[in-house]
């Protein structure tokens, strides 16, 4: 029998069908809520530094026109806004924040490489990885230069979003129009694959032991998982509806899904590769929506995209049509509240500094 279980904020709505009798995770102690979230608002051309702790905005800074993705350092000093434009009009430019002094710091041209997307700091180091759709590239970016100091082809029309492995020896970038994974060797610079993953791959993980990828097949509602080393399928698993964004928590255990159409919070067991519950998130949802945002043919959702998780315990995640973020209790599986977030949230993370002024 599957396991299937149904949740809206304020209480169960189905009974959990545990024919294998496993629960859902709980971890031993709450974790302190301090840090700030930092969430692009991509209709409001800017980026909400959040208090993690009390959900009040604490400083909106500009961005660049129609801001996507959010990557902080490892350190959490720096913030950085990817700026995609408009349908009319494509980005190229990251736009760079100081989270401690709460202050723009600076813009960098990406010259030829416009529509910047997907993003990971590479850890120790003031370089970025950068997924860069128009020019059909996976770049690497020194922040503290303002450079762009590597280019790799990925061969792959919409390449929209990147992951690497914890030692940063490969890096995976997803292709929504193609529904391949192209997978480098950061240590060479080389492309060493395509795989397929599924119609719409967009959102995508690596396991923090380094060892599988996961993605999301929005077109298919599926998640794939492969070998990080062999490239071998591990699993395919079922979804909700049109799955787009994807988060293993810190300690590998369980692995969430924002789910656009069907509004929902899908949570997997990633350990077993069983799914545990689908959250529904239910803010509410305005009756008249701008024509211009995204996924405006989506009825009946708060169409959540960006996730991040800062800890074991906690999950957000944005909102882009009802314009709050969601905050998800991981181990009770239920919503505990939303703060605002700007106009269309999108891109969303996590520093554990706080701006000080």
């Amino acid at each position: 029998m599957k396991m299937r279980l149904i949740i809206l904020a304020g209480g169960i709505a189905a009974l959990f069908l545990a024919s294998c009798g496993q629960q859902p995770g709980t971890t031993e102690e709450v974790p302190e809520l301090k840090g700030t979230i930092v969430v692009a608002s991509k209709s409001g051309n800017d980026v909400y530094f959040i208090d993690r702790e009390t959900g009040e905005t604490l400083v909106v800074l500009p961005t660049g026109l129609e801001p996507h993705e959010v990557e902080v350092s490892d350190d959490g000093r720096i913030a950085v806004v990817c700026n995609y434009g408009d349908r009319e009009n494509p980005g190229n430019t990251l736009s760079v924040y100081d989270v401690q002094k709460g202050k723009y710091h600076k813009t960098i041209d990406l010259g030829e490489h416009t529509r910047p997307h997907g993003m990971q700091w590479v850890a120790g180091t003031n370089n970025l990885l950068v997924t860069t759709e128009g020019s059909r590239s996976l770049i690497m970016v020194d922040v503290k230069e303002g450079a762009v100091v590597q280019v790799l082809d990925t061969e792959e029309e919409v390449s929209h979003m990147v992951a690497a492995t914890n030692d940063f020896s490969r890096a995976f970038v997803s292709s929504i129009r193609t529904g391949n994974v192209a997978v480098f060797d950061l240590e060479t610079g080389q492309l060493i694959d395509h795989v397929y993953s599924g119609a719409g791959a967009e959102g995508i993980d690596v396991s923090p032991d380094g060892t599988e990828v996961w993605v999301t097949n929005r077109a298919d509602n599926t998640i794939t998982v492969f070998d990080t080393k062999t490239l071998e399928v591990l699993a395919q698993l079922p979804c909700e509806d049109f799955p787009i964004r994807a988060k293993f928590t810190p300690d590998g255990s369980r692995f969430l899904v924002s789910n656009a159409r069907s509004g929902t919070i899908s949570v997997f067991d990633a350990v077993n590769k069983l799914h545990m519950a689908d959250i529904k998130l239910t803010p509410p949802v305005p009756a008249d929506t701008d024509a211009e945002r995204y996924f405006t043919e989506f009825e009946g959702t708060s169409i959540p995209i960006g996730l991040v998780i800062p800890d074991n315990q906690f999950a957000y995640v944005a909102n882009t049509r009802s314009d709050v973020v969601s905050i998800i209790d991981i181990g009770k599986l239920e919503i505990t509240g939303h703060f605002q977030a700007g106009r269309e949230p999108d891109g969303i993370n996590f520093s554990h500094l706080k701006p000080e002024n």
